[in-house]
């Protein structure tokens, strides 16, 4: 750029301030990285969800079980390819601030349903043949150093039994970058057998995901689901994946809305620091835009040469701030494992380019008028 010197020079006049404008933008970013990275691991899943898998809960709630007797008869009805379940198991490894999501399977079909999780043949080979066998996502494996052929013990308050014990017999990762890989899967037969000796829960699983063979077809298979189970003492509500991983998220609250509130109070502070800032710096340099004037620069070129001069402090502090975050959140979940899918995705980072470059028009666009519009002669007077 042809006057980028100049531009430099005016924000290196008071090196102070401009430090703490660019600190203060930097934080913004920061702030604003780590919560698009929050956001998209409580309520990332959404994005990932397959249009051809519906999920079948009961119609009270998720926390109502449905018989596994149901899995023969929604495979029956027309457009489903497959019918798997799933069971929430509610433990904890060694302390309760071990937590990370448990399932009972069966193995073979579930891997099926699932795609996105990706097991070694020789691993998966190795679980179908174990009983008490368990496999586990590649981020819970490095978060507590297990390795395969690791004793897990798993405390559960749910299901009778105070430790489980599973033999790891695989670690599987994603296929996705966004694929939660936290959940340990085990086998339904070796859980359900406990309960048999119980005499209670035998029989029962949490929810069921649904493979539709046509995925326009979709909302038709599951109001045939729900018709099936009409007026039994279990009836369902069948819905898209994307809802049923909504659903999870808003236990919580409405994440983006949460999010949106956070960024936009400390933007408007942004605003009017930056803001204050460059007005600051053009009213202590109104003689010298007189004098550029008077040498024959135009309006116009006055006015680029503020707005280049803001969106330069907000490009630089923004994609600082950017950057740490990103390098924040490329070491991992800072929470040990409780946010699945930790990461800043593309989309969140275009997006806060384009707020560094909008920052930088709203805080410089009325300095830039004040310097457009002022008048040689009274600039003069004021040196």
């Amino acid at each position: 750029m042809k006057f980028a010197h100049l531009i430099w020079g005016n924000l290196m006049r008071k090196k102070l301030r401009t430090a703490l404008t660019l600190l203060t933008i930097l934080v913004a970013f920061v702030l604003f990285g780590m919560l698009c990275a929050i956001k998209q691991a409580l309520a990332g899943g959404v994005e990932l969800a397959r249009a051809d898998r519906i999920v079948v809960r009961h119609k009270v709630s998720i926390i109502q079980l449905l018989p596994e007797s149901y899995k023969a008869r929604m495979a029956r009805l027309p457009g489903v390819a497959l019918a798997v379940h799933q069971t929430w198991f509610g433990g904890v490894y060694q302390d309760p601030k071990n937590f990370f999501m448990q399932t009972p399977v069966e193995p073979e079909e579930f891997l099926s349903m699932h795609p996105e999780f990706i097991l070694a043949p020789a691993q998966k080979k190795a679980w179908l043949e174990t009983r008490t066998g368990a496999v586990v996502g590649r981020t819970t494996a490095e978060r507590f150093h297990w390795k395969i052929g690791d004793k897990i013990p798993i405390t559960s308050p749910i299901w009778g039994r105070k430790t489980w014990e599973f033999d790891l017999v695989g670690i599987f990762d994603g296929r996705d970058k966004g694929t939660d890989t936290t959940p340990m899967f085990f086998r339904y037969d070796y859980f359900d057998e406990f309960r048999q000796s119980q005499n209670w829960g035998k029989g029962l699983v949490g929810w069921y995901t649904i493979r539709v063979k046509d995925p326009a077809k979709a909302a038709e298979v599951a109001r045939l689901v729900d018709q099936e189970f009409e007026n039994s003492p279990a009836e369902t509500k069948t819905e898209p994946e994307g809802a049923f991983v909504q659903a999870w998220a808003n236990q919580i609250g409405n994440i983006a809305l949460i999010v949106a509130a956070i960024l936009a109070a400390v933007f408007f502070t942004i605003l009017l620091v930056t803001g204050s800032t460059m007005s600051q710096a053009v009213r202590e340099r109104i003689g010298e835009l007189g004098v550029l004037k008077a040498i024959g620069f135009t309006n116009g070129q006055l006015l680029r040469l503020v707005l280049a001069e803001s969106c330069l402090l907000t490009v630089l502090g923004g994609g600082l701030g950017l950057g740490l975050a990103w390098v924040i959140i490329a070491r991992g979940d800072p929470t040990g494992g409780l946010l699945p899918r930790f990461h800043l995705a593309t989309g969140d980072l275009l997006v806060g380019a384009g707020l560094c470059l909008a920052l930088g028009l709203l805080t410089g666009i009325f300095p830039a008028l004040q310097a457009m519009r002022l008048r040689v002669a009274d600039a003069l007077r004021r040196m």
